[in-house]
């Protein structure tokens, strides 16, 4: 039986608010990493490149990291969430001299893929075969 091997990424300072990134990272949930790809490509939201980046480079993480080779077939999202990353105050000037105060909110996506382990097929018996020619060259 082929054992599962995890691999995380944590992409920090977003520059999109955690509850729209959320919502972006809540489509790929549980599913495979081709299929988060392809629904990520296609997603017409600005945190879906960033989300994109955080899969991609767990799933490199996982193929490239790990000592043995694993399936990409089975690479599949095994956790991902959004929290909120730093905020930045700011100040937006106002009429009579004033400054209003406001905050740049930013995210941190946290993804974790799992994959499986390339199974080795057994070698098939290539010596019956090898042994027929054996005696047919000897007569």
């Amino acid at each position: 039986m082929a054992e599962t091997y995890f691999a995380h990424a944590y992409e920090k300072g977003i520059d999109s608010q955690p509850r729209k990134t959320s919502i972006v990272a809540s489509l790929v949930r549980d599913r495979y990493v081709a299929d988060a790809v392809v629904i990520l490509e296609n997603t017409p939201r600005r945190a879906a490149r960033a989300v994109l980046k955080a899969v991609e480079s767990a799933n490199a993480n996982l193929l490239n990291n790990s000592k043995v080779s694993i399936d990409p077939k089975t690479i599949r999202i095994a956790r991902i969430f959004v929290t909120s990353g730093t905020r930045m105050r700011r100040y937006k000037p106002a009429s009579r001299g004033r400054a209003l105060p406001f905050e740049k909110i930013s995210s941190n996506i946290f993804v974790e893929v799992a994959g499986e382990e390339k199974v080795k097929k057994p070698a098939e018996k290539a010596d019956k075969p090898a042994k027929a020619e054996a005696k047919k060259e000897k007569k």
